[in-house]
Order: C-alpha cells, then sequence, then structure tokens
C-alpha cells in the first residue's frame, strides 16, 4: 500500500433513459474531509447515499463532486411535459410582469430549458437514482487511481530526502568525537592562556559541564529514530498517514535546531541548516498527503 495524495480529478458520463449524466471529482488539500456538491436539485435526495460513498473512498481534502444531466432530444418521442410546472412558471411570469415594468414574457423555449419541465415517461427513479450511484463508483475508483500515482510520487520525494538526511546525520556523527576533541583543546589553551596555572580539579569540572553541554548522542539518536518512523509510513502508506508524517516534521525539525544551540564547530551548524532545508521540503510536500 502506497501513501496517497489530497489531490486528485477524475470524470465519467452515463445514460439512463432520456437523460445523459456527467459526474466529476476534483480535490484539494484540506485538513480534514470536507464534501460540496453540485448537482440539480432533484437529485439532492441522493446526497447522503453519495456522501457515505465518498466518505468510504477519502479520508481527508476538500473535495468537490459536480453532477450534470441532459434530456437527450430524440425526436421528442418518450418524453412529457410536466404541466402542472408549466402552469406554475406562466402564473410566476404573469405576477411579476405586473409588479416589474419591463420584464419580458417567458417564450416556450424559455419554459422547454427549466429544469424538470421536460421528463421521458418512462423514466424510472429508482433505476436513474443506481445509475447516478454506479458513475460515483467509478468515478472514484478513477480518483483514487490517481491520488496514488500522485502518492508514489511525493513517496519517491520524501524518500530521498530521508535518505539525505541520514547521511548527514552518519556523517557528523563520526566527526564529532574529533571536532569535539580540537574544541576542546582551544578551550583548554585559552583557559591555560587566561589564569594560567588553573587548578586542576577546576579544569576537570568545567570540562565535564562543557561535555555536558555538547552532548549530542540524544539528538542523532532521536533523528535516526524520527527518520525510521517516516521512512516506514511512506513505504507502508497504512491509514491517515499526513497527519502523522506532519507532526513527525514538527519533531525533526525540533532536534535539527536543539543540534544547531549545540554547535562546537562550523561542519554542526552547516548540518543543522542542510537538516532543516531538507525537512521543510518534506514539510511542504506532506501537506499534500492525505
Amino acid at each position: 500500500m502506497n501513501i496517497k495524495s489530497m489531490t486528485g480529478f477524475a470524470n465519467v458520463a452515463g445514460e439512463c433513459g432520456s437523460k445523459r449524466i456527467n459526474l466529476e471529482i476534483r480535490a484539494v488539500n484540506h485538513r480534514y474531509l470536507d464534501v460540496q456538491f453540485r448537482m440539480p436539485e432533484d437529485l439532492r435526495h441522493l446526497e447522503g447515499a453519495l456522501r457515505e460513498q465518498i466518505a468510504a473512498a477519502a479520508v481527508r481534502g476538500k473535495l468537490e463532486c459536480r453532477i450534470q444531466v441532459q434530456d437527450i432530444v430524440q425526436g421528442g418521442q418518450g418524453l412529457a411535459v410536466n404541466q402542472e410546472l408549466v402552469d406554475r412558471l406562466a402564473k410566476l411570469n404573469k405576477q411579476w410582469r405586473k409588479q416589474h415594468e419591463g420584464l419580458g414574457k417567458l417564450t416556450v423555449a424559455d419554459i422547454l430549458k427549466f429544469p424538470g419541465v421536460l421528463a421521458s415517461q418512462n423514466e424510472d427513479t429508482e433505476v436513474f437514482a443506481k445509475t447516478v450511484q454506479a458513475l460515483l463508483s467509478q468515478a472514484l475508483q478513477d480518483f483514487s487511481s490517481a491520488r496514488a500515482r500522485e502518492g508514489k510520487k511525493l513517496a519517491e520525494h520524501l524518500l530521498q530526502r530521508l535518505d539525505g538526511m541520514t547521511e548527514i546525520v552518519d556523517e557528523l556523527s563520526k566527526k564529532f568525537p574529533d571536532l569535539l576533541e580540537a574544541h576542546m583543546e582551544k578551550v583548554r589553551a585559552r583557559l591555560a592562556e587566561a589564569v594560567g596555572n588553573i587548578d586542576n580539579d577546576r579544569l576537570q569540572q568545567e570540562f565535564a559541564l562543557f561535555i555536558q553541554k555538547s552532548d549530542v548522542d540524544e539528538e542523532f539518536s532521536r533523528l535516526r529514530t524520527h527518520i525510521g518512523e517516516v521512512r516506514r509510513i511512506v513505504t507502508e502508506g497504512k491509514g491517515s498517514a499526513g497527519k502523522r508524517l506532519d507532526f513527525l516534521m514538527q519533531e525533526l525539525n525540533r532536534e535539527a535546531n536543539t543540534l544547531g544551540s549545540k554547535a562546537i564547530a562550523a561542519e554542526c551548524t552547516q548540518a543543522s541548516v542542510e537538516l532543516k532545508v531538507l525537512i521543510e521540503q518534506m514539510r511542504e510536500q506532506v501537506q499534500n498527503i492525505e
């Protein structure tokens, strides 16, 4: 299983009786799952069922489902006029023309274009609903495939940065004992020059305190642990990976900052900066992960 991107798009079309149905799904990043529908009012009774279908396929993202229904004109055969709706439209037009000067009359073409005026005599509401749900199911499959493909690219991006971070941490941890010894020699020389024959016990106490402040083994250990956890989540791609990865980016950045604050040489500072650059690059991409 791979991680999935929150962004995606799918479009399907089908026919039911005298209707042609176009269904489109598109999604962008969002902290939670936010589903919005754009569809004819006479399909609103399906919204609950359609929302459940989407929730079963997506965990996070701002998702828009657009459904358009068009009449398939076949010489007028099989079509019926909703006379009750026509009468209501005519009555409203007459009433509004009295209230608003200059308002024109509705033409036959205007009335026929109004949603619900023309309907198929043989149209089955239940069959139509099942057709819409089947189209949504098909669209969600395409949508999930598109997000999985994008997620694969995101995973490759993250794994490359994790490799770079591991290399930086390993390199610095190998150098650190020598860097620490060199820094201690500099401090020892400065102390000797400043105070002359300094008491050896006091010198040992100062060095012990210095070593404690300069100890970065804990930071190295936590960095490796977090890197390993990010790698595991990206590789396994289970559950809501985006939220967990976002938290780990914060933890990685915290350890990189701590490492920089304990810097005893230019190599330490440079490593901290390089780590934070890689972490920021990952953090930007993590915002796209479901």
